[in-house]
């Protein structure tokens, strides 16, 4: 039997395959939601399984756009929710932000999961969960139409994590500014967002709650079309060195 040393990036895979399929079996995680992280691995393996310089890069434009926003939410889904509990809570006391339940496969079993371990883990008050709050984004058929009116409906910057691109864009039309993670640097999440963190969301949100406690108010002069470009040059000369050991 080979032994994985426990600083590989393969046991930290497994790891986090773990916390999902615990997510899946206490009603955190939906079923689609194991099958979008089985796609995050294949992209996560052509990065190299480490973060980027350029992903560092949009951690630390992330850190400063979240500390400049005057209503500042982090959306959260069941992925999320299972992978980062305490980093979430950290990163909204960091940068005085709001937690928002949204989901796209919404019950309200998941709901109340989701808000269990969020309150486990610190917070003191989500948004998402009362009914006469809720509004409906236009440009969305799912279920995550369905926003709070005091938390995303109104936020001026909305960090969305492991996003679906119809959401990304139909909150671009609504004039916020979008904060994501997402490992294809292609998607239509990536290239819509102002700030697409090219990285695993557990080691892109340990950084950013680091990067937060230090960041200041100030303009950045990020550019997230330019930086995702650097990101597919990173994953071409990885792919490249990898090639080059076969």
């Amino acid at each position: 039997m080979t032994t994985i040393p426990k600083s590989h990036p393969r046991l930290n895979s497994l790891l986090i395959r773990e916390k999902l399929v615990n997510g899946f079996d206490n009603n955190l995680v939906a079923k689609e939601g194991l099958l979008a992280h089985g796609r995050g691995e294949a992209f996560d393996y052509l990065i190299g399984e480490k973060t980027s310089k350029s992903a560092k890069e949009a951690i630390k434009a992330a850190a400063i756009m979240l500390k400049n926003a005057e209503n500042s939410v982090i959306s959260v889904n069941g992925n999320f929710a299972a992978l980062c509990p305490k980093e979430i809570i950290q990163l909204a006391k960091n940068t005085d932000s709001k937690i928002e339940v949204n989901l796209f496969y919404s019950t309200e079993k998941r709901k109340k999961a989701i808000t269990e371990i969020l309150k486990k883990s610190g917070a003191k008050e989500i948004f998402g969960l009362n009914k006469k709050s809720s509004i409906k984004l236009s440009g969305i058929d799912s279920a995550r139409r369905i926003v709070d009116k005091n938390g995303i409906f109104s936020a001026d910057v909305v960090l969305v994590p492991l996003e679906d691109g119809d959401r990304t864009i139909a909150l671009k039309k609504a004039k916020k500014k979008i904060i994501t993670f997402d490992l294809n640097p292609l998607s239509r999440t990536a290239q819509t967002a102002d700030i697409t963190i090219v990285d695993n969301v557990i080691r892109a949100m340990k950084l950013l709650v680091k990067e937060s406690k230090k960041s200041i108010r100030g303009n950045s002069k990020y550019n997230n079309k330019k930086n995702l470009q650097v990101s597919i040059l990173e994953i071409k000369k990885n792919l490249e060195r990898q090639a080059k050991n076969v």
